[in-house]
């Protein structure tokens, strides 16, 4: 199955339900809201979420793109992305979490063929904060779903205050032979949709209070997804990646985890180019700087001669197409080549910073910090500039 047949699938299994569906943000969250990007498709929804009335109704449906960047040092692995699409429903105060599983359950078994033996479960056992979810664990256990319960893991919150509540998710079986163990036992047991009964808001204190209503909340990863049911072993073979896997090989020679960040990176800064934002010291535009440089990093470590000069227009446009963006690609690329000038330089003066008789023995943590807050050198740069 394609990413845009498995979209269509998904919205209009809800749609069938009487869901809305609504257009998904830009990565740029409402005005008001403290992250620098949209990490999950909840964040423009969190005032109908309190307890406003949305326009569109109680039940809605729809793709957002997200940016997270507590996932970059996962970036290289099998299911993670630096900028990824989550599909998503929500219950404004009218249906519960067990609807919400059984649809779940549903869709993937029904609408999408997946076969239940595959599947597994996590549910929130309960603590001294909220009790067990004993709504959820029956639902899975009557549908002869596997489920294992924890805490921490299925508790969701959106930071240190603000809503929250306990959470099942669904987990889908990617090794070879029969399934075995549990998800937090066997990473082959991959998460593929999550769904929060927001019930709480978290005070400063951490104290629990009810919110106006009763919500759920799900998130599906597309991207994740899609590559299972395409038989991949990663996101990085599926079909919104054929592109780069075709184009970016004969360009430079990388080892494949380098590859993958390489490919993710630039992916990302693409579209975070595209949703409006440019390179800067501070805020959402040192998160786009830090994306570009990091593959240059990486590109350079390989082979100084390798630039993003040599990324073919198809793969920009690739991504701006997909993510619905309206710029030029000529402008994402002007835009990336400034980029690698200014990075060119600083790593010109880092040259000269490490030929100095200070960094010559061995470099301490003090002098890593030193050159990173002075002079804005990456540590793994560094440390190639060094035994170089």
């Amino acid at each position: 199955m394609k990413t845009e047949q498995l979209v269509r699938t998904f919205v209009e299994y809800f749609e069938e339900r009487g869901h809305q569906r609504i257009v998904g943000s830009t990565l740029l969250p409402p005005p008001g809201d403290s992250v620098l990007f949209t990490t999950s498709g909840m964040h423009p929804l969190t005032p109908y979420l309190e307890g406003r009335p949305h326009p569109l109704g109680r039940r809605l449906v729809n793709v957002q793109r997200c940016l997270r960047t507590t996932d970059l040092d996962e970036i290289g692995d099998a299911t993670h992305l630096t900028v990824f699409e989550m599909l998503g429903t929500w219950s404004l105060g009218d249906y519960e979490g067990p609807r919400s599983l059984d649809w779940g359950y549903g869709l993937l078994t029904e609408g999408l063929g997946i076969d239940r033996r595959l599947l597994h479960a996590t549910v929130y056992a309960g603590d001294g904060r909220s009790e067990r979810d004993t709504a959820s664990l029956q639902l899975w256990q009557d549908r002869g779903v596997p489920v294992e319960l924890t805490v921490d893991d299925n508790w969701w919150s959106n930071g240190p205050v603000g809503p929250c509540g306990p959470d099942s998710e669904i987990f889908l079986w990617n090794g070879d032979g029969p399934p075995r163990s549990t998800p937090t036992q066997d990473d082959r047991w991959v998460e593929v949709w999550n769904h929060v009964m927001m019930r709480h808001r978290r005070l400063g204190d951490g104290s629990l209070v009810p919110l106006p209503q009763r919500n759920v909340d799900t998130g599906l990863g597309l991207e994740r997804l899609a590559s299972l049911l395409q038989g991949k072993s990663s996101v990085f073979e599926g079909d919104l990646f054929e592109p780069w896997r075709r184009l970016v090989p004969p360009l430079w020679r990388l080892e494949e985890s380098s590859r993958r960040l390489v490919c993710d990176h630039l992916r990302s800064a693409v579209v975070v180019l595209g949703d409006g934002v440019r390179p800067a010291h501070t805020g959402r535009g040192y998160v786009l700087r830090r994306l570009v440089r990091r593959v240059l990093t990486v590109l350079w470590r390989e082979d100084p001669s390798y630039g993003l000069d040599d990324l073919p227009d198809e793969l920009i446009r690739h991504t701006l197409d997909h993510f619905r963006q309206d710029m030029p690609p000529a402008g994402v690329r002007r835009l990336l080549l400034d980029e690698e000038r200014r990075f060119r330089l600083l790593m010109e003066r880092g040259r000269q910073v490490l030929a100095r008789p200070r960094f010559r023995g061995r470099l301490t943590e003090e002098d890593f910090r030193y050159l990173h807050d002075t002079h804005g050198l990456p540590r793994d740069l560094i440390t190639s500039l060094s035994q170089g």
